[in-house]
């Protein structure tokens, strides 16, 4: 007597039995997401501040830069993923992205910022141009930059001024 149909096995479609990602693939993804915390960890001061997190995610990164013992920061970076697996962290890697410089909308901005220097320090028309573009923009603290870093090419100096005015430009362009 057989037990088993002989045209069953013509009738199995292992695609039809498909039961979600394998387990290998959810734990790439949560080491993925372990991975991005550790980022989070390692920002400079000035950059963890600005990015924008959750309350209780800001706050466990926050406890994990203060952590120096091994295995209990092995766990606070473990606790970190298991917040992260109920956000998206779609945002946060694009505010990281932003920070690195990787994404092109951001490169673009910096060009733009290089542009608008160019332009400011090369004419005096130019800063009329930018305030109306950019009208939240001090003019006051522009004017006095731009004289500074021509003054600063002129005596050959090194450029304090010219790059003052390049993060100057570039946070009035952000702002906008």
């Amino acid at each position: 007597m057989r037990l088993i149909d002989p045209d069953a096995e013509l009738e199995f479609d292992p695609d039809a039995i498909y039961d979600g990602p394998s387990k290998s693939q959810k734990k790439r993804e949560v080491e993925a997401l372990q991975d991005l915390g550790a980022l989070l960890v390692k920002l400079p001061e000035a950059q963890f501040k600005r990015i924008e997190l959750p309350d209780e995610l800001r706050e466990a990164v926050a406890a994990c830069r203060k952590i120096t013992q091994n295995s209990a920061l092995r766990r606070q970076r473990q606790y970190i993923g298991k917040l992260m697996r109920s956000i998206d962290p779609a945002p946060i890697q694009a505010q990281l992205d932003a920070f690195n410089g990787v994404s092109a909308a951001e490169n673009a901005r910096l060009h733009q910022a290089e542009k608008w220097r160019e332009r400011l320090i090369a004419d005096n028309e130019a800063l009329t141009l930018f305030l109306n573009q950019f009208p939240d923009a001090d003019a006051t603290h522009l004017r006095q930059m731009i004289r500074n870093a021509r003054d600063e090419a002129a005596r050959s100096k090194p450029p304090k001024a010219f790059r003052e005015l390049f993060r100057v430009i570039r946070e009035v362009m952000q702002d906008k």
